[in-house]
């Protein structure tokens, strides 16, 4: 790779086409592809590098409590949750109806962990969602009445989902 074309990828923050370039280059020429397949797998390798970053990001401002996902609950110790219901709720469809999902039961039934599990399936399918205690969306209520009320709501709106634990 020559000085000028790391400085550029650099300049234009192609970070995962300048960790991959040689790799790829050394590739190119041992399968003998085109310039062109050459070209679309430094960029496809670029997208997925800022998807995987954007969908990073995603999760850490929605500040779940675990990375807590539906393919790893355990659906066997909890037999009174109905696991066709909640993989259907994972098809996202409540969101675009803009309906609510309301999971109640005694503590430590897995309400936390299905809920987190559905948040990380709608961050995942680019959602912006929120998850906060009640008791803290009380508080930010509560200290938001004297001018900041119109700044809280504005930021809840913005959301696709959220989650209140």
């Amino acid at each position: 790779m020559t000085e000028e074309l790391e400085q550029l990828l650099k300049n234009l923050q192609l970070r995962r086409v300048l960790e991959i370039y040689d790799e790829q280059l050394r590739a190119a020429d041992q399968d003998d592809i085109s310039y062109s397949e050459f070209v679309t797998r430094l960029v496809r390798a670029q997208w997925q590098a800022r998807q995987e970053g954007a969908l990073e990001w995603r999760i850490r401002h929605a500040n779940l409590p675990e990375r807590w996902s539906l393919e790893t609950f355990p659906f066997a110790r909890h037999p009174g949750v109905n696991r066709k219901q909640i993989h259907g709720f994972a098809e996202l469809e409540f969101i675009a109806k803009a309906e609510n999902i309301v999971l109640v039961g005694e503590t430590g039934r897995g309400k936390t962990g299905l809920a987190c599990g559905l948040l990380l399936k709608a961050l995942e399918n680019g959602c912006r969602c929120q998850f906060i205690k009640a008791q803290n969306l009380f508080d930010d209520m509560y200290a938001s009445l004297d001018r900041s009320t119109r700044q809280l709501r504005k930021r809840l709106a913005r959301l696709d989902v959220l989650l209140i634990d």
